[in-house]
């Protein structure tokens, strides 16, 4: 019994260290903090579970870094983005919570080895695509976000070339998400919330490190190279999905 207890204490201070470095690291990105959290809650926590865990800890996220940088948002990203991005999220937190748990791996495999490639390809960010096709890169953004949880690597193809300056991307990047998070959030918890509560001290622990985060995350928004950080956040994401993939098609 004391064994266990203490298992589950390390577990938590676990996760609160990796939540605090992914969300410090994600501030300047725009992106990946679900991308790195996913993998440590996969450790105890089914893919379902995990998925929404995930969610409620990027929304505090999102809103704190809002709360921080809202001077620098770009208001309008929200009427070419918004409304698509709301509809795509819920028609893929729909798909998420009626999918198995191996193909809804395999799928949060293959979106972590393609999306953070898309975001960083030079084929896509330093293409300013037609404003038409920002509808659909909000749907995209939106449905992945609903779907797997990793809604920022479409997000940040259409962002990154449009708000060229670091704090308006961060900020505009955090109001956006925070759209997909409290639309997609209400699935989740209708779902899978039951269940949920009964790892309320690890999400409430990674609730807390996220914000964090999000205040040291601020202060390497003004010192460090948005591309150096998503570079190196984008090796991590891909070696994670191909480890996902694997274990997805071994289950």
């Amino acid at each position: 019994m004391v064994f266990s207890r203490f298992m589950d204490v390390m577990l938590i201070v676990f996760c609160m260290a990796a939540t605090l470095l992914a969300a410090a690291l994600t501030v300047p990105a725009g992106f990946g903090l679900a991308t790195m959290l996913t993998p440590v809650m996969l450790l105890w926590l089914e893919p379902h579970l995990a998925i929404a865990a995930v969610a409620v800890v990027h929304a505090a996220h999102n809103g704190w870094k809002l709360l921080l940088l809202k001077a620098d948002v770009d208001v309008t990203a929200i009427k070419r983005y918004g409304w698509a991005m709301i509809l795509g999220a819920l028609i893929g937190a729909s798909l998420s919570t009626s999918i198995d748990a191996q193909p809804l791996l395999i799928v949060v495999g293959f979106a972590l080895i393609l999306l953070p490639l898309l975001s960083i390809s030079e084929r896509w960010t330093n293409y300013r695509l037609p404003e038409a096709e920002d509808r659909w890169g909000g749907f995209g953004s939106g449905f992945m976000g609903g779907l797997t949880g990793h809604q920022g690597a479409l997000r940040a193809m259409f962002l990154q070339r449009r708000l060229p300056d670091k704090s308006a991307y961060a900020a505009t990047a955090a109001l956006l998400a925070l759209v997909v998070d409290l639309s997609r959030l209400p699935v989740y918890l209708y779902s899978d919330g039951e269940a949920l509560i009964e790892f309320l001290p690890l999400v409430a622990g990674s609730v807390l490190s996220a914000i964090i985060g999000v205040h040291l995350g601020k202060r390497w928004l003004k010192k460090w190279k948005k591309s150096h950080i998503t570079t190196m956040i984008t090796i991590g994401i891909i070696a994670s999905g191909v480890l996902y993939v694997l274990e997805g098609f071994r289950m």
